[in-house]
């Protein structure tokens, strides 16, 4: 069986990916994940009894460790999805993002191609499949979707520091031959996710009777790609792309913000009729804009579709709902995040409280 590494295996897609590649027994998988406040041990909690999983807390920027971890686990893969994300903290602090977006990567790079080099019987099967970000493209106006040919340009530091690592792993296929995929996907929402992002935080808070907050008036629009359907889209590209290629990954479901979690506060209505604090639409409370808001995202996964036959199967409302469920189901799981994590004091730009979509 095929053993792969995945790099930030207990945050939100990391662990969407390591519970999908386990649950169909496709491949032995050995979790990298450096713990930090947006990670979840909890996240992989029906892998523990897993012979076939494991999880190693390690830093993606320490070299040593890393080809120590591949010359041990001897991988046929690595699928990168380690990485700094939220763009709120990015504006406040890029330090962070810099050093886990872009030196991490570049070290992860170094380290596959000398093992690549040092193991000659993994050097035709190996893959490397870096997994960035439709932020790296920038902002559209009101038509249009992002294709694999349009140009960069990042307008936040975590966008800058994602598309510097997209042209890491590029060049390393091109000089150093290391087979790399690309893939750009839009955003992800569903089960376990960080409660600083737009969805869970709207969740969360409104759970608590607290305001909902949304940037401007709400009118930014994102394509919203259920975390599943984004996990059997890693997988099929890792077996199934080209080497040397990017690829696009959306959920062909294009929505405003404040349009979401209108449609957000609707569920919760439907789902908890008894609640102090329904309609839930009544929280909703606009904040002053972050700097540099890309106005809207849109995804051409075209060439993804005619090469694999991939597509996304959850519809965003079923998606929707699915993960308001999930949320009310696990407030447990909230909670402790939040008091473990951040206990509630930053949700998002610390100087404007805002969400991160």
């Amino acid at each position: 069986m095929t053993t792969l590494i995945v790099t930030g295996a207990a945050g939100f897609i990391g662990s969407a990916l390591c519970r999908y590649l386990r649950s169909r027994d496709v491949a032995r998988v050995v979790g990298v994940d450096k713990m930090t406040y947006a990670s979840s041990r909890e996240s992989l909690d029906d892998l523990k009894d897993d012979p076939s999983f494991r999880l190693i807390e390690r830093d993606i920027c320490d070299s040593a460790a890393m080809s120590a971890l591949m010359a041990d686990v001897r991988p046929d893969g690595i699928i990168h999805l380690a990485a700094e994300t939220h763009v709120d903290r990015s504006i406040d602090g890029p330090a962070a993002f810099i050093q886990s977006n872009i030196v991490g990567t570049f070290t992860l790079l170094e380290c596959a191609r000398h093992y690549r080099e040092r193991t000659p019987e993994k050097k035709d099967s190996f893959r490397f499949l870096h997994v960035s970000t439709d932020e790296v493209y920038g902002s559209l106006g009101p038509e249009g979707a992002f294709s694999e040919t349009t140009l960069y340009a990042p307008n936040s530091p975590y966008a800058a520091s994602k598309a510097a690592a997209d042209h890491l792993a590029r060049a390393w296929h091109k000089t150093y031959g290391l087979p790399v995929l690309i893939s750009n996907c839009s955003n992800n929402y569903g089960p376990f996710q960080f409660p600083e992002k737009l969805i869970p935080l709207c969740i969360t808070k409104a759970l608590n009777g607290e305001s909902l907050p949304i940037y401007g008036q709400g009118a930014n629009v994102r394509d919203w790609l259920f975390v599943d359907d984004h996990a059997e889209a890693l997988h099929i590209l890792f077996a199934k792309g080209r080497i040397g290629e990017k690829y696009n990954v959306g959920g062909n479901a294009e929505r405003r913000n404040i349009d979401l979690i209108r449609d957000l506060c609707a569920a919760l209505d439907d789902l908890l009729p008894s609640s102090a604090h329904k309609p839930h639409n009544q929280l909703i409370a606009f904040v002053a804009d972050r700097p540099g808001h890309d106005e809207r995202y849109a995804m051409d996964f075209t060439k993804l579709k005619r090469e694999t036959g991939w597509s996304p199967r959850t519809p965003l409302a079923e998606g929707l709902r699915q993960t308001v469920r999930w949320y009310l189901d696990n407030r447990d799981w909230c909670e402790a995040i939040r008091a473990r994590k951040y206990k509630g004091e930053r949700l998002g730009r610390a100087s404007s409280a805002g969400s991160g979509a």
